[in-house]
């Protein structure tokens, strides 16, 4: 028997064994998940940010402890406009601390706002796109985390991960509370 027909029998031999071991079921691996990742200052993490917001077709969920940005917070209430189904939670004591807060705009402008107070700091930076894409990293969603700060923001496209972030962020919804308002402030600036 020559070689390669030997080769081609111990191979077919190989499969068959394995195909009988794992039960006649085939499995490939899971597919890597697409990562970007951005530093700042003026790394283009804000830009990026506001592409992925702009591409949401269905959802998307934040926690955030620090947001004060103009631009995220637009392309957020234009997302909700567009009918992208948009809700926020914010850590309480921030929202009350921070003079250019976004919070009263985005609650006036449709979208879901709560206030998590369970915590000594509701310390999170995410989103959470589509039920499939995960914005998350040190980066505040502030000016200053774009243009003073050095930071950290990952871009992750895995819908398991993002099913993991879906569900903690429901546990903490489930402990925050609506977002009553407080004084009115503007979208520009921070």
């Amino acid at each position: 028997m020559n070689r390669v027909l030997q080769g081609l029998i111990v191979s077919g031999c190989v499969g068959y064994c394995l195909l009988v071991v794992f039960g006649g079921r085939v499995t490939a691996a899971p597919p890597e998940p697409n990562i970007e990742v951005y530093f700042s200052p003026r790394g283009g993490a804000n830009e990026a940010i506001l592409k992925e917001i702009g591409a949401a077709r269905s959802g998307i969920l934040v926690q955030a402890y620090s947001f004060t940005s103009g631009p995220i917070a637009e392309a957020l209430a234009a997302a909700q406009r567009r009918g992208v189904r948009v809700e926020i939670i914010l850590d309480q004591a921030k929202i009350v601390e921070e003079k250019r807060s976004k919070a009263d705009f985005l609650a006036r402008s449709g979208v879901s706002v709560r206030a998590d107070a369970q915590h000594g700091s509701a310390h999170n930076k995410v989103m959470i796109l589509d039920s499939q894409t995960v914005i998350t990293g040190s980066y505040n969603f502030t000016r200053h985390s774009e243009e003073d700060n050095a930071e950290n923001l990952l871009i992750i496209r895995d819908k398991t991960l993002a099913g993991k972030y879906t569900a903690n962020w429901k546990k903490h919804a489930d402990h925050s509370s609506a977002y009553r308002g407080g004084k009115s402030r503007e979208t520009r600036g921070d």
